[in-house]
């Protein structure tokens, strides 16, 4: 059973890319077009990982994060934030709220799929 990847990203041209990339490799994706979305999208099915952007409107990537670990179901699933911003203090901030890897744009498919990979085990 293929496993199951949320990417929320306000832009649909990256959100288009990283689903290409993802279906390639062969999960399933759902999409979200910001962290408001997202919540609500999020129904108590299995999301195996979650690649979120920081940076978009209603809701941003570090609040998203820190509503998501307030979820009993989503409390442990991984999330890799994948934005522009290359700041520590804002790695140190998403890492504080409790992301598991750090992307930044632009990216290399093969980048994202390999920290994919380290996150989500067979």
């Amino acid at each position: 059973m293929p496993k199951t990847i949320m990417i929320i990203d306000d832009s649909a041209t990256l959100r288009q890319v990283v689903v290409v990339t993802l279906k390639k490799a062969g999960y399933d994706v759902i999409e979200a077009t910001d962290g408001k979305d997202a919540l609500n999208k999020l129904t108590g099915q299995k999301i195996n990982l979650i690649i979120c952007d920081v940076n978009m409107p209603n809701m941003d990537g570090i609040t998203f994060l820190k509503e998501l670990k307030n979820k009993p179901a989503y409390k442990f699933t991984p999330v890799i934030m994948l934005t522009t911003e290359s700041q520590e203090a804002k790695k140190m901030e998403g890492k504080a709220a409790g992301a598991k890897a750090w992307v930044v744009k632009p990216f290399k498919p093969e980048q994202m799929l390999a920290a994919i990979e380290k996150l989500i085990l067979p």
